[in-house]
């Protein structure tokens, strides 16, 4: 009897290290490929180069705002033009780094949500204005960030004059825009100082695939800023969002510079560069394609990524780039055309991915997909 209660608890603990390990391979960390070595050259390659650039280029345009503020001429209106142009592009590669410094807290959204929402409210902006208000500590993302400045400075009818006829007569307008560029500025330094300071360290450590793992946020930041590109840059103004019964050519992104097809580019490039493991200066490194080359059936599924990747950046470079506002209703037929191309690629970046390395979709695009 003593024999047999030994066996039985000799044998029950073998399950139990079984499980254990069965657990840990799990979370990824006895599957053979080193993650660290991805998040590292993520952190090091794509993340805090972006990040640095964005940081600069903000302080640039915070210098051509003031700059404006003080000599209020169409020359400085156009160097601010330009500076805002710069940094909105810059921050295309920086719209997956929704997590960690640039995840939510309190009333702070994600970072781009908090710097980066549209459509803008020109209501909320003009009566903001109008009562002298920039404090951004509220829920109102859709009367601060880039595309507030950018209504702002920019005219749809390209009327540098009437802009600056709007400042020079609205002193309020000239200490809104002031705060404006502060709070960007004061966003991404924050995101950018995080991520420098400490928070690289515990990403690159944190190197598992379960739920809050990095390599869970940061996948799914990558696919849902893949999905922004469909839905929001895309599918919202051809009004292919649930609910939408027409186009809504006002909704789309950067409306009143008329940048929208160009930011649209730039921000699949980054899209492809996190798939890649590539910096935005061309270095390759190790990313998720290497992950997926490292499990059953991950070649195969690079191979058909890569060939529909092909025929969705044919069909988006092929977009002219003239105001997308316009193409809506003139250019509809090219525009939903590139959306099924879009639509067919979300099963390469979300279920199929997500099946294939075992990491779970954490958050809903609300489409179903």
């Amino acid at each position: 009897m003593k024999i047999n209660r030994w066996v039985w608890m000799l044998f029950a603990a073998g399950i139990v290290m079984t499980t254990s390990c069965k657990d840990e391979g799990n979370d990824g960390e006895n599957d053979g490929f080193d993650r660290k070595l991805m998040l590292t050259n993520y952190a090091d390659n794509l993340i805090i180069p972006s990040l640095n650039e964005l940081d600069a280029a903000t302080g640039v345009l915070v210098s051509s705002t003031s700059t404006f503020a003080a000599d209020k001429n169409i020359a400085n209106l156009i160097a601010l033009q330009q500076a805002w142009l710069e940094a909105y592009a810059l921050f295309q590669y920086t719209n997956a780094w929704n997590f960690g410094p640039g995840s939510e807290d309190g009333l702070k959204k994600s970072f781009v949500e908090e710097i980066g929402t549209f459509p803008i409210s020109e209501t909320k902006i003009n009566d903001n204005i109008a009562a002298n208000n920039a404090n951004f500590n509220d829920f109102n993302r859709d009367a601060r960030g880039f595309l507030a400045m950018e209504y702002l400075v920019f005219s749809l009818t390209n009327d540098n004059d009437a802009v600056l006829n709007r400042f020079q007569t609205e002193p309020n307008a000239t200490i809104y825009l002031l705060a404006l560029a502060a709070h960007l500025k004061n966003n991404v330094a924050f995101v950018k100082n995080g991520w420098t300071a400490d928070y690289r360290t515990s990403f690159i450590n944190n190197a598992g695939t379960s739920v809050g793992s990095s390599t869970s946020q940061l996948y799914n930041e990558f696919v849902r800023s893949f999905e922004t590109i469909k839905n929001f840059k895309l599918g919202l103004p051809i009004g292919n969002r649930p609910g939408q019964v027409t186009t809504e050519p006002t909704r789309v992104e950067a409306y009143y510079s008329g940048k929208s097809v160009e930011m649209m580019k730039l921000h699949m490039k980054a899209i492809e560069d996190i798939w890649y493991g590539k910096s935005k200066t061309g270095t390759d490194g190790i990313g998720f394609k290497d992950y997926l080359l490292s499990v059953t059936g991950g070649a195969s599924l690079v191979t058909a990524t890569e060939a529909q990747l092909a025929v969705l950046n044919a069909s988006l470079n092929a977009v002219p780039d003239t105001r997308l506002s316009e193409q809506v209703d003139t250019n509809k037929t090219q525009l939903e055309n590139l959306y099924v191309e879009f639509q067919k690629h979300t099963r390469f970046f979300k279920s199929d991915m997500s099946s294939l390395l075992g990491i779970a979709i954490t958050y809903s695009s609300g489409d179903g997909d």
